[in-house]
Formats: structure tokens, C-alpha cells, sequence
């Protein structure tokens, strides 16, 4: 996407766990990339690779060994409201409603009543919850739970959409719907999502770029460009060229397996 100026730029990112004690992990190793307004990254690797931990570092969760991150220009010392996470376990609070749960974001920035009103609305509508307003997380499926902590997510209006692996506990066929409404709300919303998955199938199908990740310690090895116009229907899933950018990511995968099993690590 040619775009001139980046909304999140990061530089040289290592992330090293017990640094100097026995037990020492190194996890990401001078990670750089520059990430541009409206793309949307998937960020795939090995398992073990770091791509949790890229994520969280770049949320503002986890502090950098060395290295810097900007949004906007502006250097990222820790968690902050241009940013916001979705993550694989739902994280909703059992003892709030849909509507308080979407609302929790809002209530913490201190808006008023009217304005909570109108955008938790806006974005129950928008994830397809009308009505389930007043249910509590127990009573929601997991495709349901899930959408609700993207509404959340969506309500405080972030620069960045972080989204680690949230498909992962639902079914199959609900995934690939949730993949359908997640390009729309992106797309009606022009947010910029970085989005971390396992899934070869879901990095090609939601896409601008894919940044392929190393073993650990994790680097980021290869951006691979994803030249499939939105919007995209599981229709796009037919496409040669899908089916040719699924090769190649899995080629990388597998040359990246193999070298866990050379390291004795997988």
C-alpha cells in the first residue's frame, strides 16, 4: 500500500525474558517494519516464534529489551488508547451485559451517557448483536462472545486494532463467517489491524501484507504482499493466485519447522 508516512513504525525491537538468569529466552531479535493507515498484517511464524509477544510489545504490555516504536511519529512508552487488543480467550467480565462490556472502554475515557448510548449501539448493530444488548457472556456463543469483545474493541476508536489469534476457540464454519465481518468492519471503519494467526488460510484471505516470522529468536524474515483486491467472499478462496500465496507461505512455514526439529525445539 503506498502510502507515504506509516502510522505504526518500529525499529530493532528485542524482547529478552530474564535477561542475564539461567534462564534466559530471547525472544524477538531486531525486529523492524513499518506498518501504513488502513492495512491490515498478519503476522504468521513457527510456533514459539515470539509472535504473541510482538504483539504485546507493541500494545505497549510487554517493555522492549532495546529498540523503538512509533505511532504517528510519536514514541510508544506503554499502553495507550491509539491502541486496542482482541484477544484469543474472549476476555469478556462474566457479571456484565453485551452493552457493559462493549461500553467498558467508553466508561473509562470518561464519555458521557448520550455518547456511550449511541456508539455501543452502533456497534452491536455493526457485529450483528441487536437484541443481545442485555445477555451476559454465559448465555452467548463463542461467535458471539467473540464479536462482542471486537465491538469493544472497534467502540474506543483506536488507531491500531491488535487482534491475537481471536478466531482460535471458535468452530470452523463460525470462523470463516467472523473472517467475512471482520474485512467489512475494517474496511467501513478504516482501521489499521494487526492480527496474529496460525491459520496459512486466514493470513492470505485477510491481508494486505503478511510479515513471515523466523524461529525464535523471532525476526521478521519476509513481507509478502497479498495482491487480491477487497472486498474478498470465501468466493476469493477459489482464485489460482489465492492458492499460489497459500504456497508460499507454507513453504516458509515449513522451512522454519524444520529448523525447530533440527534445534530439537518442536
Amino acid at each position: 500500500m503506498a502510502q507515504a508516512v506509516p502510522v505504526l513504525d518500529f525499529h530493532q525491537l528485542n524482547v529478552i525474558y530474564n535477561e542475564g538468569e539461567p534462564n534466559q529466552v530471547h525472544a524477538l531479535n531486531n525486529v523492524s517494519a513499518k506498518v501504513y493507515p488502513g492495512e491490515f498484517i498478519s503476522i504468521i511464524g513457527p510456533s514459539g516464534c515470539g509472535k504473541s509477544t510482538l504483539l504485546h510489545t507493541l500494545d505497549g504490555l510487554n517493555r522492549p529489551s532495546a529498540g523503538k516504536i512509533y505511532i504517528d511519529g510519536v514514541e510508544v512508552n506503554g499502553p495507550g488508547g491509539d491502541r486496542a487488543m482482541v484477544f484469543q480467550d474472549f476476555a469478556l467480565m462474566p457479571w456484565h451485559t453485551v452493552f457493559d462490556n462493549i461500553a467498558f472502554g467508553l466508561r473509562l475515557e470518561r464519555k458521557s451517557k448520550s455518547e456511550i448510548q449511541e456508539k455501543v449501539m452502533h456497534y452491536i448493530r455493526m457485529v450483528g448483536l441487536d437484541g443481545f444488548e442485555s445477555k451476559y457472556p454465559h448465555q452467548l456463543s463463542g461467535g458471539m462472545k467473540q464479536r462482542v469483545g471486537i465491538a469493544r474493541a472497534f467502540a474506543v476508536e483506536p488507531k491500531i486494532l491488535l487482534m491475537d489469534e481471536p478466531f482460535s476457540a471458535i468452530d470452523e464454519q463460525t470462523r470463516e463467517i467472523m473472517q467475512e465481518e471482520v474485512l467489512k468492519l475494517m474496511l467501513h471503519e478504516k482501521k489499521t489491524v494487526i492480527f496474529i494467526t496460525h491459520s496459512i488460510d486466514e493470513a492470505v484471505f485477510l491481508s494486505n501484507r503478511i510479515f513471515l516470522m523466523s524461529v525464535r529468536p523471532g525476526r521478521i524474515v519476509e513481507e509478502l504482499t497479498i495482491d487480491i483486491p477487497y472486498p474478498r467472499t470465501l468466493e476469493t478462496k477459489l482464485l489460482p493466485e489465492y492458492q499460489d500465496y497459500k504456497s508460499q507461505v507454507w513453504n516458509h512455514l515449513k522451512g522454519e519447522v524444520k529448523r525447530q526439529y533440527q534445534r530439537g525445539e518442536a
